[in-house]
Formats: structure tokens, C-alpha cells, sequence
């Protein structure tokens, strides 16, 4: 049995999900409150680090945390629809670039300004924000040339990549929009968003939208 020890609103979460639902695969949530004290030492009691997803292979005896290691974890362990890292080993090395280029350039940042939008004004950091925000830029002038030509990361087929891509680029719009300055890169976002698997993963977080500092969209 598989247990998914995660929060639906967090992005990394969602990109566990992404995989899980593209492959179909059986699972428990376990929904991880950490603001709640006792939600947050049952979790430490599993996975001391306290970060989430964290999928538990009751079967197998395994603990699996990071999202990625869960999402090839899924591969080996689910034999079934296409795998989410493709066989091919060229294919296979660029779809975990990209994913990493998604987790590292866009999502990081975009968290590092959603934090700063919690700090209390005697812990701002601007300067800090400042960095966040051209690395984003910076994320998004590269996507914008290498998606040209591509209806997912690395060509025609949905990988790892795209499971790391949607929900970063999600939020990432939130703080810093990129559609109307990137069409190359809001016509993929399009393409990810009517994919069915990260279309209920948006449904299925959209109760906590109120939460997000300093507001999100309605739609």
C-alpha cells in the first residue's frame, strides 16, 4: 500500500500528484497540516525532516521524500502507463534537467517571494526579493527559446519534466506573470493547465486559495 504524506496547496506536493494521476496509480492521502502541532510531530515521527511529499511503501518498507525520487520511485515500483523519466537515456537526462531547471529557477523563486510576503516588516529582505525576481526573469527568457517548437519540455511526450513545470509555473505566475510578455511559454502553461491530471490537482487545492499572502485569482 502507498501513502502520500503531503498538502494539496504546496507545489511540490502537486507535482507528486501530477505523476501519480498520469500513471494512474492506487495511493492514500495523508493530508499534513504543519501549522498543526500534533499533524506536525506525527509527520517528524516519519520523516524527521518535516518536508513534504513523502510517500511510504508499506509493502516494500520503503520511505521515499523528494518529489522527484518519488516520481522515479513510481516508475520502477508501478509498472504500468508510459513512465513519467523515459527510457531512453538521452531523453531520460534531459527530462531530469528540465526538471531540476523548473524545481531550482522557477519554483524556488517564486517561493523565496512568497516568503518574503509573510515576513513581518523587521524581517524584510528586498534585497533578497530583488534576486528572486530576476531569476524568474531570467527562467522565463530561457524557457521562452527552448520551448520553440515543442508541445512539452523535452518534445512530444509528458515527463517528470512537466510534472515539476505546471505547478511552478503556476504560482510563479501569481507573483510574477509572464503570459502576455512570453506567448511561447503561456501557450505550454495553456497546454499544462488542460491536462487532466494537473487540472484536478488545481481543483482539488482550490479550497486553500484564501491562505495564499497577499491574495490569489478567483479563476
Amino acid at each position: 500500500m502507498l501513502t502520500l504524506h503531503y498538502h494539496p496547496f504546496a507545489a511540490f506536493c502537486q507535482k507528486a500528484l501530477i505523476a501519480l494521476y498520469e500513471r494512474d496509480v492506487a495511493f492514500t492521502p495523508h493530508l499534513v497540516d504543519l501549522a498543526d502541532a500534533d499533524h506536525r510531530a506525527a509527520f517528524e515521527a516519519v520523516w524527521p525532516v518535516r518536508k513534504f511529499p513523502l510517500l511510504v511503501d508499506d509493502d516494500a518498507g520503503r520511505t521515499i521524500p523528494e518529489s522527484s525520487i518519488i516520481i522515479e520511485y513510481l516508475d520502477s515500483a508501478c509498472p504500468g502507463p508510459a513512465p513519467m523519466v523515459p527510457a531512453d537515456p538521452d531523453v531520460a537526462l534531459e527530462a531530469r534537467l528540465w526538471d531540476r531547471l523548473f524545481d531550482n529557477y522557477v519554483a524556488v523563486p517564486m517561493q523565496r517571494i512568497v516568503a518574503e510576503r509573510i515576513r513581518g516588516d523587521d524581517a524584510k529582505d528586498p534585497h533578497g526579493e530583488a534576486e528572486a525576481r530576476v531569476m524568474l526573469a531570467t527562467a522565463y527568457r530561457t524557457l521562452e527559446t527552448r520551448l520553440a517548437g515543442r508541445t512539452w519540455a523535452v518534445g512530444d511526450i509528458f515527463t517528470l519534466a512537466d510534472c515539476a513545470a505546471a505547478p511552478a509555473l503556476f504560482y510563479a505566475d501569481w507573483v510574477q506573470p509572464f503570459r502576455s510578455d512570453y506567448p511561447i511559454l503561456g501557450a505550454y502553461f495553456t497546454r499544462l493547465m488542460a491536462r487532466p491530471s494537473f487540472a484536478r490537482v488545481v481543483d482539488e487545492a482550490r479550497p486553500w486559495r484564501h491562505f495564499f499572502p497577499g491574495g490569489a485569482p478567483e479563476a
